[in-house]
């Protein structure tokens, strides 16, 4: 039965035609609520290294992690987006998606997995594995990211038809309510700069609508740009601070937006916005990686998967991560290998650790090359995860512990 939800992906174009300037071929695909595994592809189901796949991942949920609700799960094909409704489907739904979750057969490019990860591995048993992650800004950035979203990352789709207006307004809502919107692909973005000769800085980031503007990486042109300018114009101060409001109410006031069905035209919008661009930039960034970044963007991609997975068996059960290929080990700039350490912080001692407004965390990360995370509110408490080259995490290790040892 046709789905009566639609969206478009812009596809990165085949090798053998002539690139348009700053133009990405844009398929109309169907938006899938999926209830059954049944309404799943078969080679998503059966993942196989004869069809390997490279697919758009992300959770949407309640409090999301190793407590919390999963609710929906969207996997973003070139052809279809599918909506897994955790909710109506239950576990049985979850688990016919395990395989393929857990496949080194099918690549799932997804922003930020550590807490998708998370809630997979302890509600669900699930493994995440050959993860490609893009890392989110903070939400802090809404009110100014907003006008800029507005600007720049409302879908071309919208410009075209006859509803201009009421579809905008409804896609900025959308917007507003989409990590996507403020999403970057700082990993294989900085490894980008770097294979050109320039420095990576510590927490420096493009933004989503920058890059897919970068005529290297997405180089989608935005031709309605002045049309929305002008609707930005006729708009009053008043309806801004109805749409604030409208935000605000699911985000903050209404923590179980996600859990209500059936699922509205908004709920299923903002889900597939989630994923939508995640293949196009994918292809785009990973033609211009070379061996060394595309192992790197593996092993960073694993550990993220496993941070906030601790378990007893110090990840014995987990996959084992990518080697360092021998072609690179023989070089003599030879990358090192990647880990992560988790440091147990005494009951008190986390203030000393982060330091007044952040200053020890923001020293030690400008002092090595290593990331730096905590599990605030959603746990595990009392401690802190470390990922990068092995000497650079015992560095960063070492000073953490030095500022346990300080008065705060």
């Amino acid at each position: 039965m046709a789905s009566p939800h639609k969206t478009h992906i812009p596809l990165p174009p085949d090798p053998g035609d002539k690139p348009s300037e700053n133009e990405a071929c844009l398929s109309t695909v169907p938006i899938h609520v999926v209830t059954h595994a049944s309404q799943l592809p078969a080679e998503f189901l059966q993942p196989s290294s004869e069809r390997q796949l490279v697919i758009g991942f992300d959770c949407e949920g309640v409090d999301l992690c190793r407590q919390g609700t999963l609710c929906i799960m969207q996997l973003a094909f070139p052809d279809a987006i599918y909506l897994v409704d955790a909710i109506e489907g239950g576990e049985t739904l979850v688990q016919a998606c395990k395989p393929a979750l857990e496949s080194s057969y099918i690549t799932k490019v997804i922003h930020d997995c550590k807490r998708d990860s998370e809630a997979l591995y302890f509600q669900f048993g699930i493994k995440l594995h050959n993860v490609v992650d893009t890392q989110s800004t903070s939400l802090y950035t809404f009110v100014m990211g907003l006008c800029v979203c507005v600007h720049a990352c409302v879908g071309r789709e919208l410009f075209s038809g006859e509803n201009f207006v009421a579809e905008s307004w409804c896609t900025i809502a959308t917007i507003a309510l989409s990590p996507l919107a403020f999403i970057n692909l700082w990993i294989a973005y900085s490894l980008i700069k770097e294979q050109e000769g320039q420095k990576r800085v510590p927490d420096d980031y493009i933004s989503f609508v920058g890059l897919l503007a970068d005529p290297r990486f997405g180089g989608i042109s935005y031709v309605e740009k002045e049309e929305v300018r002008v609707l930005l114009r006729q708009v009053s101060f008043d309806f801004l601070l109805c749409l604030l409001d409208v935000v605000v109410l699911y985000v903050i006031h209404d923590p179980n937006f996600w859990t209500y069905r059936p699922l509205s035209e908004l709920m299923v919008r903002a889900a597939a916005d989630d994923v939508r661009f995640l293949l196009f930039i994918y292809h785009k960034m990973v033609e211009k990686l070379n061996e060394r970044s595309l192992w790197y963007l593996a092993v960073r991609g694993a550990l993220y998967c496993r941070c906030f997975c601790i378990n007893d068996s110090d990840y014995a059960d987990w996959p084992a991560l990518p080697p360092v290929p021998d072609n690179l080990i023989a070089d003599e700039n030879a990358p090192e290998e990647e880990t992560l350490y988790v440091l147990d912080v005494p009951k008190g001692k986390m203030g000393c650790v982060i330091g007044k407004r952040g200053a020890n965390i923001l020293s030690i990360k400008e002092s090595c090359s290593a990331e730096i995370f905590f599990g605030g509110d959603k746990g595990p408490p009392d401690k802190v995860f470390i990922i990068g080259p092995v000497k650079q995490v015992r560095k960063a290790a070492a000073m953490l512990r030095g500022r346990m040892l300080q008065m705060y």
